[in-house]
């Protein structure tokens, strides 16, 4: 098999917090806490699970505004901490984000051909007919019309603001976007548009995606492989057709039966989750879900389960297996 596009192994993020009278107390938030994972080209990676598991903390690490505690992320090959200079801008150009609210994530008082002419001013010396030629392109990519460039982002409805995003972080020929839930703000039927012109985008340019978010149907239609993580930890991944039709873990087997039926006969699954997610500043000890799940053993509570290969493929973390 190729060489990934990404690779992250061990990723941890630990951030220090203090806690008793006047802070004396000092522990850590484990957001992240040995994370591994792959991503190659021209495929999606959907990353799951409820909010404060780490997912974004996970994007933050890749896009490297924040520094890990532990582990490596490299990019084709190379550990980006290593990356200086030319290196790392060359890193910036290639992994790219698009942010889940499309109106706060661009400038009101930038035109959308400068919104989308700024990475590549910083990133490249093209010209200046060269830059707006580019902007035309990618304008047509996202399916805009190139008129549309002296316009203000207000004057757009939230999924053509959405396709500007989009189209900003496919201007330097992007080869990883991190979608950090890039549809959860619009309607059903735009989300819809936005997921097929992500996925033609793909097929177009053999862009690579890791695509965040809790919606199951949406994670589900575009991923090719799916990522569940809780309190900072994979517990199960897998292919996103096996995953979808035979959950393993305890946890995405509640993750899918509290999300709503495709279909308003349908019964879905019995184990919905109940409880609250527990504090990253007190983890429980042995497996991170047992104080949730409804078949916990006694083993649960001791020994944290390793990650081990699943039936049809994929891997699980559960004293079942």
């Amino acid at each position: 098999m190729a060489e990934p596009v990404l690779e992250v192994r061990g990723l941890a993020k630990h951030f220090p917090a203090r806690h008793g009278l006047f802070g004396r107390g000092a522990t850590w938030v484990k957001a992240v806490d040995g994370v591994d994972f792959a991503i190659h080209a021209g495929e999606t990676l959907g990353l799951i699970g409820e909010s404060g598991c780490g997912k974004t903390t996970t994007a933050k690490l890749i896009l490297k505004m924040e520094q890990p505690t532990a582990g490596t992320i490299a990019f084709e090959g190379r550990d980006i901490a290593e990356l200086r200079g030319r290196d790392l801008m060359d890193y910036r150009r290639a992994v790219q984000v698009v942010f889940q609210d499309p109106f706060s994530s661009l400038s009101p008082r930038m035109r959308v051909q400068d919104i989308i002419a700024e990475p590549l001013e910083i990133h490249t010396d093209l010209s200046h007919a060269a830059v707006r030629a580019r902007v035309d392109e990618v304008l047509g990519l996202v399916g805009l019309q190139p008129d549309v460039a002296p316009l203000f982002p207000h004057e757009f409805s939230g999924g053509q603001r959405q396709r500007i995003a989009i189209a900003r972080a496919l201007a330097t020929n992007t080869r990883l976007i991190v979608l950090d839930e890039p549809v959860s703000a619009l309607d059903v039927s735009v989300r819809a548009q936005i997921i097929n012109q992500l996925e033609h985008l793909q097929r177009t340019l053999g862009v690579s995606y890791l695509f965040i978010g809790h919606d199951l149907a949406t994670v589900a239609h575009i991923s090719h492989r799916i990522a569940v993580m809780y309190l900072g930890r994979i517990v199960e991944s897998a292919d996103g057709d096996a995953l979808c039709a035979r959950p393993m873990h305890p946890y995405t087997q509640a993750l899918f039966a509290a999300a709503l039926p495709s279909r308003p006969d349908d019964q879905g699954q019995e184990r919905a989750i109940t409880g609250e997610v527990p504090s990253a500043l007190a983890l429980p000890s042995g497996c991170r879900f047992h104080p949730r799940c409804p078949l916990a053993m006694p083993v649960c509570s001791e020994v944290e389960p390793a990650l081990t290969r699943r039936n049809g493929g994929g891997e699980v973390a559960c004293h079942l297996y």
